[in-house]
């Protein structure tokens, strides 16, 4: 009695899966506006110099007045403006803005608007924003071990809290120091208020319904999560409301501690399998199942021996990965994708200034694409295979990138939006597709004995990799094509990088070291899945299941301590 066993006798779809994931797509949602909240803050509407003769000016006329100037006219100040019957006649002053009149967009009082984050001074939201990711990398560390120490349930709720205290504080900042140590709090939850409460639902799953309900639970609330963000600033008139908003949310996810089981198989590697039993228990009863005794007996009888699989497993590492020479080049080729990939996805989403409209539509229109990139990655991987469609979602992402960049950097062609959004739109599913297959890659190519802990350093490197993306985004301020050519070049690496891979779709993947150091040996460059011929079995393996394996182990196991011990009387 294994535990997908135990847990289809408890209800695998019942009301409490259904419980699991409305609670997922809640994280999802506030995770989702607590991410975009990091941009939304810090939106910069158009500004000028203040000057005295433009106090009761309209904005065109003020744009107008300003309009010999291009890109300086926000940081230009004017010492003196003649009003003449054709046009005007100004002079330039040496001195520095020091004031400026904005064009609130939509109404909305942002971060830099109101500390005057602008011009000389802008870098320092950049420096926040930094320090968010960084506090992003030490969370997704500190958390994912807390995980295994404290337990599941906690660490989510935990990591929230971080996020409610991160963002409350930030809403009292008022300089560049506070701003920072807040916002790198705040961070500490940008990835970890997630991923762990997804083990939790996937653990308590029915195997046939994790790919459809876990899916499309999460690209609806991704969506709407993008779609809610920009529209609740907008409501909300100014950063400071808005970030308290951002806070509540998460600060709600405390009370999942009344309603969410612990992880059953978290407890049962803690050698808790009452503790994990009695959850079982719980579920059981909240969907109305009556399970036997003997069932639980046994589950219990399993997981003794479920133990010594753990055992072997645990002895491991990655240090022992490192002397494994091509484990070693792939798990490092994979892990260094995903760096590449994380930039290019943390700078798409969040570089929605400059494209001709107002940020807040172009947020919303980017949050659109996001369920339509799930969809089609679902049909490319089960027609191509994971290598070929990683490698074409990153080619074909970077050349629209290229082309994006190539039409930024032309006068005419940044204040035509139709044009831009035409480039940005398939760039910004592009990047979707390609994190989200990146990822799953990555924990398909490592051996399921390190496979925790090369996730995290995985996600550490990309958190790493993404501390650099306030600063691509900024110097796309003083170079409108800067960022796109960039992620041009690291999206091309990436798919360059991707083709030294071995394929994974329908075949056995790793299990121990051994299987990862020989898994792919030998494969060329262009080894696709779409060109194996399917009817050949040594190609196209079936994945044992976690019964079999143990089963076997036992089995051998077995065998050797009755060869060693008399049996008792």
């Amino acid at each position: 009695m294994d535990f997908d066993k135990i847990l289809v006798k408890c209800g695998d779809a019942g009301r409490y899966q259904c419980l699991m994931l409305l609670l997922l797509g809640y994280i999802a949602f506030t995770s989702t506006v607590h991410y975009y909240s990091q941009n939304i803050i810090g939106f910069v509407p158009q500004h000028w110099c203040y000057h005295e003769q433009l106090a009761n000016r309209s904005h065109d006329q003020i744009a107008a007045i300003y309009a010999g100037f291009g890109k300086a006219a926000s940081c230009t100040r004017l010492e003196k403006i003649d009003f003449l019957d054709e046009g005007y006649n100004v002079t330039v002053s040496s001195q520095r803005c020091d004031r400026w009149i904005y064009k609130y967009d939509y109404g909305f009082r942002s971060m830099n608007v109101e500390l005057n984050w602008v011009c000389d001074d802008a870098y320092k939201a950049r420096i926040g924003q930094s320090l968010f990711f960084l506090g992003s990398l030490v969370g997704t560390f500190s958390f994912g071990m807390l995980g295994d120490k404290v337990g599941r349930v906690r660490a989510v709720i935990l990591a929230n809290q971080c996020g409610f205290v991160g963002d409350f504080l930030t809403t009292y900042a008022t300089n560049l120091a506070q701003f920072s140590a807040f916002r790198c709090i705040s961070g500490l939850a940008a990835t970890a208020n997630y991923y762990l409460m997804f083990i939790l639902v996937l653990e308590y799953l029915a195997p046939k319904l994790r790919n459809l309900a876990i899916s499309g639970t999460l690209g609806f609330c991704f969506c709407l999560g993008g779609l809610v963000a920009p529209w609740l600033s907008v409501l909300a008139g100014n950063w400071r409301i808005y970030l308290t908003f951002s806070a509540l949310l998460q600060l709600v996810v405390a009370l999942f501690y009344f309603v969410v089981q612990e992880s059953a198989q978290w407890l049962i590697t803690r050698n808790n399998v009452e503790g994990a039993i009695a959850r079982l228990k719980h579920i059981a009863h909240f969907n109305g199942r009556q399970v036997p005794a003997a069932d639980f007996e046994a589950f219990r009888q399993h997981c003794i021996a479920k133990q010594k699989l753990e055992n072997h497993q645990q002895k491991a590492s990655l240090f022992a990965l490192l002397r494994t020479p091509h484990l070693r080049k792939t798990a490092l080729v994979v892990i260094f994708i995903f760096m590449l990939t994380a930039l290019g996805f943390n700078t798409i989403s969040r570089n929605v200034e400059g494209l001709g409209l107002s940020p807040f539509v172009v947020f919303s229109l980017f949050a659109v694409v996001v369920p339509p990139s799930g969809i089609l990655q679902g049909l490319m991987q089960s027609r191509l295979g994971r290598k070929a469609t990683s490698f074409l979602a990153l080619l074909c992402t970077s050349l629209l990138s290229c082309a994006l960049g190539v039409a930024l950097s032309n006068e005419g062609a940044q204040h035509n939006a139709t044009l831009l959004l035409a480039f940005a739109l398939p760039t910004r599913l592009g990047i979707s597709m390609c994190y989200t297959l990146t990822s799953q890659y990555t924990s398909e190519l490592l051996p399921t004995c390190v496979r925790s802990r090369g996730m995290a350093t995985a996600h550490l490197a990309a958190a790493a990799a993404s501390f650099t993306s306030p600063y691509l985004i900024h110097l796309g301020s003083m170079m409108a094509a800067g960022p796109p050519l960039i992620l041009t070049a690291v999206l091309l690496t990436a798919a360059g990088c991707t083709l030294m891979l071995p394929e994974t779709n329908n075949r056995q993947l790793p299990i121990t070291l051994e299987d990862g150091e020989s898994f792919g040996k030998g494969e060329s460059l262009c080894s696709f899945d779409c060109w194996r011929r399917r009817g050949n079995d040594d190609d196209v393996l079936k994945q044992p299941t976690e019964e079999l394996k143990l089963n076997a182990l036992n089995g051998v196991r077995g065998n050797a301590e009755a060869a060693e011990t008399e049996p008792e009387v």
